[in-house]
């Protein structure tokens, strides 16, 4: 295991081939979706679109360009979650030069024109070391309009990286004006603390709630030791006491950690998920698994033995995992769900943290197809109506994390 020590852890509907190309640049004419001329602030031959042309490798390059990168955008999580043949790929280009970039799922139950294309967490366009620009997101939108919703005739439906509240999600809403917000119940709603790692590890700490400092500092004085690492190692290690955990905890829960390690081992280096790994006189008592892309890192794993909780494990863990973040640059930790009702334990220890208590905005969706729309719509409501029928004891007890939802 190659560790280094520490104190402080995609039936893919594709594009029907193009004679020459896969490549196809935007139309100028009028449409009723839009209804106005699409862009119409610079020269359309400065911005072309590519549909299905980014192999995995290719991609997993181009993500690396962008500060909202993600996990769920990554080639790994939608090969192995998704399967890399039911993936579509676009990238946006002006002058050339990745604009922006979106892969979705492909969902057609037959081999006739109707289905649905779903983007989780994108479409990408914030540039790493550039302003935002709002033109961005906006040619985006009408790239995704005219290839899902006017050429494929698919229901598109788009769960944004966005919280409510935020300038990204300001400039979402706008350049996808022409899309309908969905309702959700409170239960759907992603909602999490997100902490701000823009200041110096002593106001960190400040901010921390005092009992979870004063857990903290009980940690730091246990001898224990982490061990932080992104092979497949640490990745098993973290599996056994997770197993551990549900055997004694008898849990319910849709999380597939055997899934996630497919996962990492796919990924390429720089998007790897970081494991730390806390130890008790050479015996792990508690791990966490993070995702750390552009600027934002994301908790998505995490499991304590009963040591590991009279060790106070967890608490060590998680701010040795935010003094690495800031060192890496990353800019905010999303603390990965909260559910105050159904998992008041959890929401305790992350409310300790003092982070925002914020929501994701609603997810956006468009259909010029009554069919796809139809059948989208059915499929929701066999969903609701199987999730009512779980008890209220099962509902409560099921670990919500946002890796473990579609």
């Amino acid at each position: 295991m190659q560790q280094e020590q520490i104190h402080e852890v995609k039936e893919v509907d594709r594009l029907r081939s193009h004679q020459d190309s896969k490549a196809h640049l935007m139309t100028t004419a009028r449409d009723p979706f839009v209804g106005q001329n699409r862009l119409d602030s610079m020269q359309e031959q400065d911005w072309q679109t590519q549909v299905d042309c980014a192999a995995p490798a290719e991609w997993s390059q181009m993500l690396d360009l962008f500060d909202d990168a993600n996990i769920y955008q990554t080639a790994a999580y939608g090969g192995v979650r998704w399967g890399e043949r039911n993936l579509s790929r676009l990238v946006l280009k002006c002058g050339g030069e990745v604009a922006a970039i979106a892969q979705f799922r492909i969902i057609r139950p037959t081999p006739l024109k109707f289905g649905m294309a779903y983007l989780r967490w994108g479409p990408l366009w914030e540039r790493r070391g550039r302003p935002l620009d709002p033109e961005v997101p906006l040619r985006m939108a009408r790239a995704i309009e005219d290839e899902y919703l006017r050429r494929r005739k698919l229901f598109v439906r788009i769960l944004p990286n966005a919280f409510s509240g935020s300038a990204r999600a300001t400039i979402f809403r706008s350049a996808f004006a022409k899309f309908t917000a969905e309702d959700q119940e409170s239960t759907e709603r992603y909602r999490t603390f997100v902490v701000d790692l823009t200041r110096s590890p002593d106001e960190l700490r400040k901010s921390l709630d005092a009992k979870w400092r004063n857990k903290l500092s009980g940690a730091e004085k246990n001898s224990l030791t982490v061990l932080a690492g992104d092979g497949c190692d640490e990745y098993r290690v973290f599996c056994a006491m997770y197993s551990q955990m549900r055997q004694r905890k008898t849990f319910e829960t849709s999380v597939d950690v055997e899934e996630f390690g497919r996962i990492q081992e796919a990924l390429p280096e720089s998007q790897r998920m970081r494991v730390l790994i806390c130890q008790h006189q050479g015996t792990p008592v508690a791990a966490l698994v993070v995702s750390a892309m552009g600027d934002s890192a994301i908790y998505l794993l995490g499991a304590t033995s009963d040591a590991g909780l009279n060790a106070k494990g967890a608490y060590l863990l998680q701010w040795t995992m935010m003094l690495w973040l800031k060192e890496r640059g990353i800019r905010s930790y999303d603390l990965g769900g909260i559910d105050p009702e159904g998992n008041p334990g959890v929401y305790s220890f992350k409310k300790g943290f003092s982070g925002e208590d914020i929501c994701q905005i609603d997810p956006l969706a468009a259909s010029v197809s009554a069919v796809s729309r139809g059948m989208v719509k059915a499929g929701l409501t066999l969903r609701r109506i199987s999730r009512s029928s779980f008890s209220p004891l099962q509902r409560a007890r099921m670990l919500k994390q946002p890796a473990a939802s579609n």
